[in-house]
């Protein structure tokens, strides 16, 4: 982390510069939505009515509303594919439900329409919301700026209405509305929504500012050096978009037979028909062959064969705190074979905690004397690391004595009156002022050491004289180090650390969990390029992040899972899965579980395999009865089902901890 110690306003920032609340659609706004209620509706209504023996004219026009109202968006989907020589499952669905009317069966074809008109408004629903939430994200930018003109007068503009060589004002608390450089004045910045990084960052001239940050309490003349569109919030919306559209997620085996299966099973059924009848067959007999042809030749058992193991996993994982979006993302994460982490956040807990309290020989304080004065200083400040100090010594139970007199310098540090002594607490490299007594050649030795160890070192003075050193630093996530011995395990290559966090401070926490591959100092597209640099070489990368800055490479990878109590909400809508609770520990754990969901894919398929080939050869080579097919038909459908839903065991979870151990 760096030296110098950075502040945080201290005090609140104005409500016209607090982001604005995410827009978030709503259900019916959804046509989708709208459609499959009304299906829902007609159906709930007609069918008490069907079953109590009403009239038909009385229950047959609202079965009549729901075919009409859950149906006619799939049918002309399907209509529409088939018109590029495609067949599509929506047309199935409606035929097979417009099947069921013809031979009587009308309820449960209304009810086949219900189930798959909700299906889709709740997936519409779902990309919807991810949409809100990177449109969102645009909104970090402030609405307006302060225009600085030639004259030195002051104009107030749309941000986005800003170019190229125009110089703003960024007061105190403000956002900043363009990305740009400093000309003048001195301040610090959080900056996290953009590089990752846990705490502000010191800014005066000639640094690099990212629209939508938050300015400190120094204000600060910026020139625009980049259109709103061109700028990094606008390029991670963009990056998340492209990556969401053109990523190609690996497809369930059944999903990639699929097609060629439904039409290979059409014509097979119209020839095993249309054969014996060429020949002499009467009409009964080669009707009620084909009917049990396509009876056991359907793929049922196929298709449960693949959703049963996957939905358990879905359902064991989310019992322990990982949420994984669909099937076919529990597929994907098994076939993972290469990890890109976050560091801040992801394998830190986000949060500076105070790991050194260094007292000088010649100061008289001990370790608990010199952080109580600390903390003491501290108290009134909002910054993260005073919250630190303040919070190390109140978990030594440490009486922190009353402060007088407190005043804060941006990026230098705070000064009080604690027990009448002049306590300052900052940086040591703002502190020293230059000074070379004994006390602070000792200070600043210490500071070095601290910081060659990727801690913040934060100098205490009292009185003018340099009496210890703080070390601060992002501490570890518990487990963090067995995670990347187990992810290594799992893949066979160890991780690679990815973070806007500074090289030092990076290598010193990769070196800690056994990383040798570290990567610091990274905006969100440099993210993006080292992720499908892995992509390119063939890999299949996992994407492990929480922040706004980690959602680019997050939808450009394989597979990205977030974690889910400090993640954004961008983050967390274009992850492939949510780790809820934090547990760093179950992400092999979960990759560990699809594999065993996978396996068990495997072997469903063969026992499907083998009872419709064989159900097969006995109707075309000799006369298989037709409640016979159905038995045998229902039967490897029921057994692959059972077989699949053995994922859903605690016994199982436990073994996906300890296969990668």
């Amino acid at each position: 982390m760096p030296s110098t110690l950075l502040r945080r306003p201290e005090r609140a920032v104005p409500t016209s510069t607090t982001p604005p609340p995410r827009r978030r659609t709503r259900v019916f706004a959804l046509a989708e939505a709208r459609w499959a209620a009304a299906a829902t509706l007609a159906f709930l209504t007609a069918l008490p009515l069907h079953l109590t023996g009403a009239p038909a004219w009385a229950w047959g026009p609202l079965y009549a509303v729901a075919y009409a109202a859950g149906g006619w968006e799939p049918g002309w989907a399907g209509l529409v594919a088939l018109r590029e020589r495609t067949l599509d499952v929506d047309l199935l669905m409606i035929v097979a439900a417009l099947g069921a009317v013809a031979i009587g069966q009308v309820m449960d074809g209304a009810l086949l329409i219900v189930i798959f008109a909700t299906s889709g408004a709740l997936e519409a629903l779902a990309t919807a919301r991810t949409a809100d939430s990177v449109r969102g994200l645009l909104d970090l930018a402030p609405d307006t700026a302060t225009l600085l003109l030639d004259d030195g007068e002051e104009r107030t503009v749309a941000s986005g209405d800003l170019v190229v060589g125009d110089t703003v004002l960024i007061r105190p608390g403000e956002r900043v509305g363009a990305d740009g450089r400093v000309l003048d004045g001195r301040s610090e910045v959080d900056q996290a929504t953009i590089t990752g990084e846990p705490l502000p960052v010191a800014k005066q001239a000639g640094d690099e500012v990212f629209a939508g940050t938050v300015n400190g309490t120094g204000a600060l003349r910026v020139k625009v050096e980049r259109d709103a569109s061109d700028s990094v919030v606008a390029r991670i919306v963009a990056m998340v978009e492209e990556a969401s559209r053109t990523k190609a997620p690996t497809q369930l085996f059944i999903e990639k037979v699929e097609q060629r299966y439904s039409i290979g099973i059409v014509l097979a059924t119209l020839a095993v028909f249309a054969v014996p009848l060429a020949f002499g067959s009467g009409l009964t007999g080669s009707l009620l062959r084909a009917m049990t042809f396509m009876i056991v030749a359907s793929p049922c058992a196929v298709v449960l064969a693949t959703m049963p193991p996957l939905l358990s996993a879905i359902a064991n994982a989310g019992r322990h705190g990982v949420l994984v979006k669909s099937a076919v993302v529990m597929e994907r994460l098994g076939r993972v074979d290469a990890v890109a982490l976050d560091k801040t956040g992801t394998l830190t807990e986000g949060t500076p905690r105070v790991t050194d309290v260094r007292p000088l020989a010649e100061s008289g304080l001990d370790a608990d004397g010199l952080l109580a004065s600390a903390a003491a200083a501290e108290h009134p400040s909002e910054h993260p690391l005073a919250r630190a100090v303040v919070r190390a010594a109140r978990e030594r139970d440490l009486r922190i004595p009353p402060a007088e007199g407190f005043a804060s310098s941006p990026g230098v540090g705070v000064t009080a009156t604690v027990g009448g002594h002049a306590v300052a607490v900052g940086a040591p490299a703002r502190l020293s002022g230059g000074s070379d007594d004994g006390a602070a050649v000792g200070a600043a030795a210490v500071a070095g050491e601290l910081e060659g160890a990727g801690r913040t070192a934060v100098l205490v003075r009292r009185d003018g004289v340099a009496v210890g050193v703080l070390g601060i630093a992002d501490r570890l996530r518990p487990g963090a180090a067995a995670t990347v011995a187990s992810l290594t395990a799992l893949t066979g290559t160890a991780p690679m650390l990815l973070t806007g966090d500074n090289p030092r401070a990076a290598a010193r926490l990769a070196a800690e969990v056994g990383i040798g591959d570290v990567r610091a100092g990274l905006l969100p597209e440099d993210k993006v390029a080292a992720v499908r640099e892995q992509g390119a070489a063939g890999r299949k990368v996992l994407m492990i992040g929480d922040g706004v800055n980690d959602a680019p490479a997050l939808a450009a990878a394989h597979t990205g899972i977030a974690m889910g109590r400090a993640g954004s909400d961008l983050a967390l809508q274009t992850a492939d899965a949510v780790v809820v609770r934090d547990e760093l520990a179950a992400v092999p754990q979960v990759v560990a579980l699809s594999r065993r969901a996978r396996g068990l894919v495997v072997q469903n398929l063969v026992i499907a395999s083998v009872f419709i080939s064989g159900l097969v050869v006995w109707d075309l080579a000799g006369h298989l009865p037709l409640p016979l097919g159905v038995l045998g038909h229902e039967g490897s459908t029921v057994v692959v089902g059972l077989n699949g839903l053995r994922m859903l065991r605690e016994a199982t979870w436990r073994r996906a901890g300890g296969a990668h151990r």
